[in-house]
């Protein structure tokens, strides 16, 4: 598979180091020399210093016979024309591009299909906002992510040190867990370290525990392991841009009390003007004076999500350290990532990675519907449907003989959502929900697509 990425910034840096190590041809544009030595001396990538929006650099770069063009620049124009003259010298080749500002998302029909001929429009804010709404259904949890168009999510949690999983075999849980509900512990969080458990491995005080279960389940599968889950009801959104604003909407009904505080004037008549329930306020979210006056102690949730990711790491600590029970920062630096929970932020979100997220499942071979990226970057949950003549079909899970760091969560057959034990056959168009280590990513591709000796 060739790829040609636009733009070496941090989206684009990440993604090939990611494509490279997967054994995928990987070629990046930028008109940065820095950049692209940065990434040649950590990768082995090719690279073409120059616009990506100049035909001639196309060209140069071989679109003719690449398979993927991913347009991730942090411009939205330069964005849009790499994929208007890609579309121009090679129609065949699936064109991806990152944009954010609505001036061009609301028109995505004019941009997709027989349009500008771009393949899928990213827009990593929306992203950003789905990720939080999530995390608000499942106060405590440290990611939610859904597959099967929501009927099967995949949450990863802090076990309470009473939980009765605590020091139990996995292959143990059943007995706690009973009979009657569709889970299965997908990954274990540990000192940092992601693994993907057996039967055998034991879960430990302080580990975070990743679990796949039917939306339909996820209260009871909470409750029995010993999680009591307060819900969040009033929020306080600091930063009202274009997420801020996407989350104030999605959040403009009788169920929250949203407060949002901005600093700047117009964009509070806008917000003001567009909000019916939320209460729109103007200050700095870094004045304690502020928060203390809007009783910043008895919000469920502060989410700070302004353009500054050092205003938002503040903003949050100063709510933390007044009473706010969780607190939410946005940042766009993959290396804040690891440091934010360690100084007591409950949760980040970053539009890089969500773009990233969003862009890997176009990339992937096999029938990828989506894939997410787990702790960071250290496994990958793909979901993906069982082709007829992939080597997975007709062959009983105990009989796939995975290697350690990949496992078959469950699967979608028909509207069932199957948790699969040893014998269960893998059937033609199932749904299937599997996560891996990195390493491991380049053998799964190949299960779900052709019929080779894979493991």
């Amino acid at each position: 598979m060739r790829i040609i990425i636009i733009g070496a910034g941090e989206v684009g840096y990440h993604l090939a180091q990611r494509l490279a190590v997967e054994d995928k041809e990987v070629l990046v544009i930028d008109k940065s020399a820095d950049a692209l030595r940065k990434l040649a001396e950590s990768s082995d990538v090719q690279t073409i210093q120059g616009s990506g929006s100049s035909p001639e650099i196309l060209e140069q770069a071989g679109i003719a016979e690449a398979d993927i063009l991913l347009a991730v620049t942090d411009s939205d124009e330069i964005n849009l024309i790499c994929c208007f003259f890609a579309n121009m010298l090679s129609s065949k080749v699936t064109k991806l591009a990152r944009i954010r500002s609505s001036m061009y998302t609301n028109y995505k029909h004019l941009l997709t299909g027989e349009g500008a001929g771009i393949t899928k429009i990213i827009n990593p804010d929306e992203e950003v906002v789905n990720s939080i709404l999530r995390l608000m259904s499942v106060p405590g949890a440290v990611e939610i992510n859904e597959f099967a168009d929501g009927k099967i999510r995949l949450i990863g949690i802090n076990l309470p040190d009473e939980s009765p999983a605590v020091g139990i075999r996995l292959m143990q849980l059943r007995e706690i867990m009973g009979d009657d509900l569709r889970v299965v512990i997908a990954a274990l969080v540990r000192d940092g370290e992601l693994i993907i458990p057996r039967g055998g491995d034991r879960i430990k005080q302080g580990d975070v525990v990743y679990f796949a279960c039917d939306i339909l389940d996820q209260e009871e599968v909470l409750l029995r392991l010993g999680i009591q889950v307060d819900p969040v009801r009033t929020v306080m959104i600091l930063g009202g841009g274009n997420i801020g604003y996407k989350l104030a909407k999605a959040l403009d009904n009788k169920f929250f009390h949203t407060r949002v505080l901005e600093n700047r004037q117009k964009r509070c008549e806008f917000l003001s003007e567009r909000l019916d329930r939320p209460i729109v306020l103007m200050g700095d979210s870094t004045d304690q004076e502020i928060l203390r006056e809007e009783n910043i102690q008895d919000m469920d949730m502060v989410i700070a999500v302004t353009g500054d990711e050092e205003t938002n790491i503040l903003s949050c600590l100063l709510a933390k350290s007044l009473g706010a029970k969780r607190t939410v920062t946005r940042v766009n630096n993959f290396g804040y990532m690891p440091l934010i929970e360690p100084i007591g932020i409950d949760y980040v979100v970053c539009p890089r990675l969500s773009a990233i997220n969003s862009l890997l499942h176009y990339i992937r071979r096999g029938k990828i519907i989506s894939t997410v990226s787990i702790k960071g970057e250290q496994a990958e949950a793909l979901e993906a449907i069982a082709l007829e003549d992939s080597p997975i079909v007709g062959k009983a899970i105990m009989d796939l003989d995975l290697p350690r760091g990949c496992l078959v969560l469950c699967f979608q057959r028909k509207d069932a959502v199957v948790i699969p034990r040893g014998d269960t056959v893998i059937e033609p168009q199932d749904r299937l929900l599997i996560i891996s280590t990195r390493a491991n990513i380049p053998k799964v591709e190949k299960a779900l697509t052709t019929k080779v000796e894979f493991f």
